[in-house]
């Protein structure tokens, strides 16, 4: 299924806050880790039931619960009846056509990013995989669609008590997660922008039919890119501008470098839809030169042959008294013409630099 386009029409009918998966179902099975953690003590354990959880909501220090695998319907269910989610809110977990978005309910926010990794093995170089966070005023859920992201970093963080994150509350675990996140863009662009380098050589060295299908690749790249980037800038920036208590003033000093390290994405990925458009052009203009070098060297072989085709015309007439037919020298005398015709031809030419 496209990562830019996702079916929707299995919700068509349904009731307002109805949980059904929208999206590819990218794990076997759900995986479920719990990190509690506060300045002097760190807990980390892999769960195998949702439940094993829910005693730590009212512990003290900060919980972190990552759910692996938003699929199961039933598991999204659980921890929303326990936390008090919306149905809204658990409707828009389990679709992954969310854009990034925040919506605040209150005494928890549900925050919705897109991590973006590149795979140079895979067909589509691209993988988006949609994460959904919910703080609350000591905990963060994040739920994601499989196994596997950008948040190790944060992990080994907490196990080694670096940095700030093991003395702040539950909103610096979250900007710290979306950080990473965003942080993780630049790794993708500099990965794109060696391959669009690698096509701009191509275009100027030998440009071939296969470099044409490279350049759309990329520029549908970077149409997800945009539809992933753009919407964060207003994420950001509503988290920015303390519109949530729960975000506190001594984390929205941090979101402002997130702000501007988003800007500078967004300016990243404009500059490279420009060159690919520049390349694009640049390609039909080499096209289009090969196509006139192919034309002039068919029209100057075309244009020797015609006072040929017609000197050799003249004498290949069927008429019994024409002159030279009988003479010695005939056969001889006309070479001599074609040829002087031809490098007279050949001399106009080079003399013009038609050649």
């Amino acid at each position: 299924m496209s990562i830019l386009f996702k079916r929707v029409s299995k919700k068509a009918g349904l009731p307002p806050g109805t949980l059904v998966h929208i999206g590819d179902k990218r794990a076997e099975g759900t995986r479920i880790t719990l990190i509690s953690y506060d300045e002097k003590q760190f807990m980390e354990k892999e769960v195998d039931f949702i439940e094993d959880c829910f005693p730590y909501k009212d512990s003290p220090g900060v919980t972190w619960i990552n759910i692996d695998g938003l699929h199961d319907v039933e598991l999204i269910k659980k921890i929303g009846d326990f936390y008090g989610f919306h149905s809204l809110l658990m409707e828009d977990i389990v679709n992954t056509n969310q854009r990034p978005k925040m919506d605040d309910y209150g005494d928890h926010i549900y925050i919705v990013i897109k991590m973006i990794t590149f795979n140079n093995h895979s067909e589509n170089n691209l993988q988006v995989e949609q994460v959904s966070l919910v703080l609350g005023s000591n905990y963060v859920i994040s739920i994601q669609e499989q196994v596997g992201d950008v948040f190790g970093v944060i992990r080994d963080r907490l196990r080694n008590a670096k940095g700030r994150v093991r003395t702040m509350d539950a909103d610096y675990l979250a900007y710290s997660l979306i950080d990473a996140t965003v942080d993780n863009y630049f790794v993708v662009l500099e990965n794109i922008g060696d391959i669009i380098e690698e096509i701009e050589d191509e275009l100027v060295s030998e440009p071939r039919k296969e470099s044409l299908h490279k350049i759309y690749d990329e520029k549908r790249t970077m149409l997800i890119l945009r539809k992933s980037v753009w919407p964060l800038r207003e994420l950001i920036s509503s988290l920015e501008r303390g519109e949530s208590s729960l975000f506190r003033k001594s984390t929205t000093m941090y979101l402002k470098d997130v702000y501007d390290h988003t800007i500078q994405i967004i300016d990243t990925i404009e500059t490279y839809r420009d060159l690919l458009t520049g390349m694009l052009d640049m390609y039909m203009t080499s096209l289009s030169n090969r196509m006139n070098e192919v034309m002039k060297v068919l029209t100057i072989i075309a244009t020797i042959f015609i006072p040929l085709s017609f000197v050799v015309g003249v004498y290949g007439m069927n008429f019994k008294y024409m002159p030279e037919l009988e003479w010695h020298w005939g056969y001889p005398l006309i070479w001599g013409v074609i040829i002087t015709i031809v490098t007279t031809m050949l001399a106009i030419f080079r003399k013009n630099n038609w050649l």
